[in-house]
């Protein structure tokens, strides 16, 4: 339980460096070049990290919950998401989960950054929160859209190879328009996700090649 107070402690420094960044046209913003490498000089524990599948203490751990955060809250902006790496496994079943299994984006200083680019001629504005129980946020923008997105899940399946659980989805978005009843304008699919599962889901699908 430690680390979980820790990782609140870690999200603290990143919600203060991150909170109401400005991204203006054809500026790009970088998790890690906004956060910084995470060290106990700048304040920041232990928290619980993954490293291959298992969980460890490290330095920032917990801070990926932000760099999710702003994914999902990109996803439903015009933004362009330039560079984006989802968790290799997937190491606890979804008691809790609100969003799609790898709709997340890891971050580790140096290695995996998140980055948004704004090629858009309008100006964004990224802010987040803490309150009692929850990691929150909003990408605002200078002028209100007519169009909106919806972000959703399609062909989701665990599946049994080898003796090893596997898990796969497709991420998919609809562009909508705000004032004509939510007429669809576009769709597009933003990920095909496959990675190995670290526990035995409840319902599977067996491959027998």
């Amino acid at each position: 339980m430690q680390l979980q107070y820790n990782k609140i402690d870690n999200l603290k420094i990143v919600v203060e460096k991150i909170n109401g960044t400005i991204i203006k046209p054809g500026e790009t913003f970088s998790f890690c070049k906004t956060v910084g490498r995470p060290t106990r000089r700048k304040g920041f524990k232990e928290g619980m990290e993954l490293s291959f599948g298992k969980p460890r203490p490290g330095i920032g751990g917990g801070i990926c919950q932000s760099s999710n955060l702003l994914h999902w809250l990109a996803l439903h902006s015009p933004l362009t998401i330039t560079e984006r790496h989802h968790h290799s496994v997937d190491p606890f079943p979804d008691d809790g989960r609100v969003l799609p299994w790898a709709s997340g984006a890891a971050v580790f200083y140096n290695y995996l950054d998140f980055q948004l680019t704004n090629n858009t001629k309008w100006t964004f504005q990224i802010n987040l929160w803490l309150t009692d129980k929850l990691l929150e946020g909003e990408i605002r923008i200078n002028e209100e859209l007519d169009f909106a997105y919806h972000v959703k899940e399609r062909n989701h399946q665990f599946l049994k190879k080898n003796g090893n659980f596997y898990r796969s989805n497709e991420i998919w978005r609809n562009k909508i328009a705000k004032f004509r009843s939510g007429a669809l304008i576009e769709t597009e699919m933003i990920s095909k996700n496959f990675g190995q599962v670290m526990y035995v889901p409840e319902h599977y699908e067996n491959d027998q090649k």
